[in-house]
């Protein structure tokens, strides 16, 4: 999947004013116009704006770009954000019915035939109140639209509501026209119900990524040698600094315990209940929990470097991108609006001056439907169908079906502890058929040790040195056998797929693949891996490494193949040992021996075949293979060229979680299927009845905003549907 995957500077953002999938693409357009700005995706469901950049630009030109369009950018907490939005929805939906309840009452009189004394008044002046008090909102991005030369969803409801409205008005100058003011703060308050609604159902599908920013520390504790404990915000921290985390506070950094150990709940990261023992030397990661005894840490890694800050960047990056079945969507969107709007006048029209020769087709249809209208003034009559098109065309539901569906489900992966980087990944990963994965630090722990050895004491000492010069798990095994202050080697070259090359001095030390692995051959039996040593490009002896397999190494292949994907094993490592660690784990399919380009184009064949492939991997010789895979997937604790090179992260968890990624990625994709059905049918059905005039504006509204609804609760399917996959 190289074509269409964004590279660069990435921004993420918050879009305020936005409220239907119009208002969306419009600031998307504009980003996408903007001189620098190479990539832009701006999501309805989570508010936010995801950009990449040629170059680096200053954040006011995207913030010009989007309130050029009429909508504005946000940088306050986001709970800060929805909290304020969330009291200003309760107030407006309270003021809209306290005058609307008393209104459809009366209504409701005057429609018995009971006489109700200003009635008309009291419409106009309700109306009114609810329209350009609790309704300002919805009238500002109608506006907003309007005067960008666009119409979004506010415009429908507007022109319905305030279209009900006028009759009001012109009904008081006495003309005979029949008042549907009424109908006009009914329209307007069940709009802001939905909405209120929406935004509480798009919270509570969000929950699990506002969870994770939750975990982020406010200040720290740094230790001063001559000020003692200082209290600094976490963005005043430097990589470096020692500061102290108390029994019962958040570690607020990335670092490295310096004095103390305590049990440490990494619960929130990892997943795993169970409290980590951690002391000196271990590694510790914001955002875990401190539970029995003071630690001293030195400061590794701090703002956009962190751990966590990575992963909430990942997340924010999903959420703002795109899948490729939006883009249908959204053309369809883009064309509704207008469309509805010819279809109204048209249907206004059509009963304005037909009134008479087919008001009988409306009295027939009102012995079986009772909420037919029993007007039959053609001016009435027309305005009437007219209101009724334009409330139930709203497209609330269409703007809403892939959104709300994507937020649920990367939701769900973040909870089970995967992160996707790459919306795609969501739509391409629910055709997967073959997973190809890499065997060390993917299939295994990635933490081996050495076993055994046949070097003497000097050249050890150079191997150990040679390979704490790389990242990779088998040469931190080797590494870890060095001792303080031994040799340095004087110069370091690292060759993907083979091995690590040094010198010291004159003598030229090079660690890796085997020339012949046919001495080992009782080392590869006992499934361990080879590490040949060559000086000045002899060999002069050996390690073998024993990495352990991961606990649910096994679990994940059985689950794989009963979700009938095929599991492959592609790894540099020699054919024995590579044959024994895929019997264990029940792959039959081994590719051994393999350099990196080796890897790709078995990814490359392996898609030539007509299946969509998954690659897994941890190491930088996995790359180029994660990147050309359909679905790259990296484990987490790997290097970062890994991480970068993929589209779905493991950060908590094994490999079984691969697993999880495909079925959340299926159950996504189904959901926004039916949305977008739903959606389509919905006004398929509703529009033709609303231009025949057989649909009265309050159901047609009702119908509208239960529409939005049912895409929302539909999209929340995601979380119980996969929450039923056995977890580790």
């Amino acid at each position: 999947m190289e074509e269409g995957r964004p590279e660069g500077l990435k921004r993420s953002f918050r879009v305020t004013g936005m409220t239907c999938a119009t208002c969306s693409r419009t600031v998307e357009k504009a980003l996408r116009k903007t001189e620098g700005v190479s990539f832009a995706a701006v999501n309805l469901a989570t508010e936010t704006a995801f950009v990449v950049l040629e170059r680096d630009l200053p954040q006011e030109t995207l913030e010009a770009a989007v309130r050029a369009v009429g909508y504005g950018v946000a940088y306050g907490a986001s709970e800060d954000i929805d909290r304020k939005r969330y009291e200003e929805s309760r107030r407006n939906l309270f003021l809209s019915w306290a005058v609307t309840g008393p209104l459809m009452a009366l209504m409701l009189f005057h429609m018995a035939g009971a006489h109700v004394m200003g009635f008309l008044w009291m419409e106009i002046a309700g109306g009114a109140i609810v329209l350009f008090g609790a309704g300002r909102a919805s009238l500002k991005g109608a506006w907003i639209a309007l005067s960008h030369a666009h119409a979004n969803m506010d415009v429908l409801v507007v022109l319905g509501s305030v279209s009900a409205w006028g009759t009001a008005l012109l009904a008081a100058t006495g003309l005979p026209l029949v008042s549907f003011g009424a109908l006009g703060s009914m329209i307007m308050a069940l709009h802001i119900t939905g909405r209120a609604i929406e935004s509480s159902l798009r919270d509570r599908a969000a929950k699990e990524i506002r969870g994770l920013l939750r975990l982020q520390a406010r200040e720290a504790v740094v230790l001063d040698e001559e000020k003692g404990e200082i209290s600094l915000p976490i963005e005043a921290v430097k990589a470096g600094s020692l500061v102290l985390c108390r029994p019962g506070d958040r570690i607020p950094v990335d670092g490295t315990i310096e004095e103390g150990r305590s049990a440490v709940d990494e619960s929130m990261i990892t997943g795993e209940s169970v409290p980590v023992l951690k002391g000196e030397g271990d590694e510790v990661t914001g955002g875990s929990l401190n539970l029995t005894s003071p630690l001293r840490i030195r400061v590794t890694r701090v703002g956009p470097d962190s751990f966590l800050a990575k992963m909430i960047g990942l997340i924010q990056e999903a959420q703002g991108s795109k899948i490729p079945i939006q883009a249908f969507a959204d053309r369809v969107t883009n064309a509704f609006v207008p469309a509805v709007a010819v279809l109204a006048v048209s249907s206004g029209l059509f009963w304005a001056f037909g009134a008479g020769r087919f008001g009988a087709f409306l009295d027939r249809a009102a012995l079986s439907l009772p909420w037919v209208t029993p007007v039959r003034d053609p001016v009435s009559l027309g305005v009437f169908a007219f209101i009724t098109v334009i409330v139930i065309a709203c497209p609330c539901a269409l703007g809403l079906a892939t959104p709300m569906a994507l937020v649920a489900g990367t939701g769900q992966a973040s909870r089970k502890g995967l992160i996707i980087r790459n919306a795609e990944a969501i739509q391409t990963a629910s055709g997967v058929s073959i997973v190809v994965m890499d065997k060390t630090g993917t299939l295994t722990e990635g933490h081996p040790s050495v076993a055994e050895h046949s070097l003497d004491g000097e050249t050890l000492a150079w191997t150990a040195a040679l390979e704490g010069q790389s990242n990779h798990p088998l040469a931190r095994a080797v590494a870890a056998l060095a001792a303080p202050g031994g040799p340095r080697p004087d110069s370091v070259e690292e060759i993907a797929g083979e091995g690590i090359r040094g010198f010291f001095g004159t003598s030229e030390l090079f660690v890796g693949r085997p020339l012949d692995p046919s001495p080992y051959a009782n080392q590869f039996k006992l499934g361990r891996t080879v590490v040949e040593v060559r000086k000045d490009g002899k060999p002069v002896g050996f390690l073998s490494v024993a990495d352990p397999l991961r606990d649910d190494a096994v679990e994940a292949v059985s689950r794989l193949k009963s979700m009938g994907i095929r599991p492959v094993m592609a790894t540099g490592d020699s054919e024995k040992t590579a044959r024994t660690v895929a019997e264990a784990v029940g792959i039959e399919e081994v590719h051994a021996g393999i350099r990196p380009e080796g890897k790709l184009s078995l990814v490359r064949d392996l898609q030539a075949l007509g299946g969509k492939v998954l690659m897994v991997g941890d190491g930088m010789n996995d790359a180029a293979a994660l990147k050309g895979a359909d679905v790259g997937v990296a484990v987490g604790s790997g290097m970062d060229l890994a991480i970068d090179s993929a589209d779905i992260v493991i950060v908590a968890g094994g490999i079984s979680r691969i697993a999880d990624a495909v079925s959340i990625s299926r159950q996504t994709l189904s959901v926004i299927r039916q949305n977008l059905f739903w959606a389509f049918a919905y006004n398929f059905v509703a529009i033709p009845l609303a231009m025949a005039a057989l649909l009265h504006p309050v159901i047609a509204e009702a119908a509208m905003a239960f529409s939005s609804i049912s895409v929302i609760l539909n999209s929340l399917r995601i979380r119980s549907a996969s929450d039923a996959t056995p977890q580790r």
